[in-house]
């Protein structure tokens, strides 16, 4: 009863973390690759150089690969339909799409005479 009292984790695979990672790292290059594009420019302090590093961020928009994410949620998806479709582990429901991610970063198999997992 007292495991339960605790707030839930959220379970985020490892590959989510990475790329959370990337994307804010990603983000840091594009602001400082904007900050440079406004340093060559002769320096004019107003409003225009506000407009002109928004431009800037915009037109560097590109470097952030959102594509990625969703790929990554959809091959998440179709690992697990085809764990779910396995004939040669019938019965398996994969509850989790980091389930397929887990299974690839086993290192350690154990069981016991009765063939429960650990």
């Amino acid at each position: 009863m007292a495991m339960n009292s605790k707030n839930p984790v959220s379970k985020i695979g490892l590959l989510d973390i990475e790329l959370n990672f990337l994307t804010k790292l990603l983000f840091g290059l594009m602001v400082i690759l904007s900050l440079l594009l406004l340093l060559v420019q002769p320096l004019i302090v107003s409003w225009l150089t506000v407009i002109q590093f928004n431009r800037y961020l915009i037109l560097l928009s590109n470097i952030i690969p959102i594509s990625m994410r969703v790929n990554l949620d959809f091959a998440k998806l179709i690992y697990c339909f085809r764990l779910s479709i396995d004939k040669e582990i019938e019965g398996t429901i994969p509850r989790s799409s980091t389930i397929p991610e887990e299974l690839g970063r086993i290192q350690y198999l154990l069981t016991d005479k009765t063939g429960t997992l650990t």
